[in-house]
């Protein structure tokens, strides 16, 4: 439906006003349907049953709510409005943002302009309100289409809203098309490129979904920090702890050559993260099997580890 075509008067759901009447009387509107409330094609369906103003009710209506503040009016001239502003929206579908929340942040434009508009100046309130409709749903478009703004400035919005539409191709805007696009909507050519370059940019979401895909690894996977949090700053503290004081405390308790065989075995590595000596290398030393070398540093080992776990309980 265009939006000539929705703001079309349906005379045969128009009531008259009289001219005698003073006072502004509310129309009578249809009720919303009782099957489907709440879903968007029943408010759509809803609100293209909502009788249009003729000039004389609307005029009538505005001067009442102005003069008198008669809610009632203001109520009015929302309500016969409503299809103004699915249209309106309709208009905006492409950026991604559903279109209940379009229409939810155009019908706030719409209030606002009825709460402004003077009837004393000449034009219809569909003339002036559309304008109030679309800076709302602009002004909430640039908050939600993107994590980062990428509109802040009345040349970057003019560009945000008109750069696609105006392209001659998909493809990269060449040095000529630039300059044009630039003169055609008053702005610089380096505010067209940079426009050009921001748009053609995603985002990316921090966390990635519940598949076995690729695309479920996501930049939380390799952007976390977790030196700083509070359980594992307490896992290193303890580790570090019982790498130093204590494990030259269970160390100490050994004797001389079972010391000796840990220290050579487990504490002193080598370039490839082994231990620097073999359990034939220690037997050859000791004048023992390798098998009671074996045997030795099992039960230093685990002498050992009774130890830290008495001083870390």
């Amino acid at each position: 439906m265009t939006l000539k075509n929705a703001y079309k008067p349906h005379s045969h759901v128009r009531q008259t006003m009289p001219a005698t009447q003073t006072a502004a009387a509310p129309l009578a509107f249809p009720m919303l349907p009782s099957l489907g409330v709440g879903t968007l094609d029943s408010y759509i369906s809803y609100v293209n049953r909502v009788p249009m103003l003729s000039a004389a009710e609307e005029l009538h209506l505005a001067q009442s709510f102005r003069q008198t503040e008669n809610v009632d009016a203001a109520k009015t001239l929302v309500l016969s409005h409503l299809r103004l502003v699915v249209s309106v929206a309709r208009q905006y579908l492409g950026y991604g943002i559903p279109h209940a929340d379009l229409i939810q942040e155009g019908n706030i434009g719409l209030m606002k302009a009825v709460k402004r508009y003077d009837p004393n100046q000449g034009a219809r309130l569909v003339s002036y309100a559309i304008h109030w409709i679309k800076a709302e749903i602009h002004e909430y478009i640039l908050k939600n289409w993107r994590l980062v703004k990428i509109a802040t400035t009345k040349a970057q919005r003019k560009l945000f809203f008109n750069l696609r539409s105006n392209k001659p191709t998909l493809s990269a805007l060449t040095p000529n098309e630039v300059a044009a696009l630039a003169k055609a909507l008053d702005v610089k050519g380096a505010d067209v490129k940079e426009m050009e370059i921001r748009l053609a940019g995603g985002d990316i979401a921090l966390e990635g979904d519940d598949s076995d895909e690729e695309s479920a690894y996501a930049p939380i996977q390799w952007l976390a920090d977790n030196t700083q949090e509070p359980t594992e700053r307490m896992a290193a503290a303890a580790t570090d702890a019982l790498h130093g004081p204590k494990l030259d405390q269970a160390l100490m308790a050994l004797d001389e050559r079972s010391r000796d065989i840990v220290q050579s075995r487990w504490l002193a590595m080598d370039a490839d993260g082994n231990g620097t000596k073999t359990l034939h290398d220690l037997a050859g030393e000791y004048g023992i099997s390798a098998e009671r070398v074996r045997q030795i540093e099992t039960s230093a080992l685990k002498k050992m580890r009774g130890m830290l776990q008495a001083q870390a309980a």
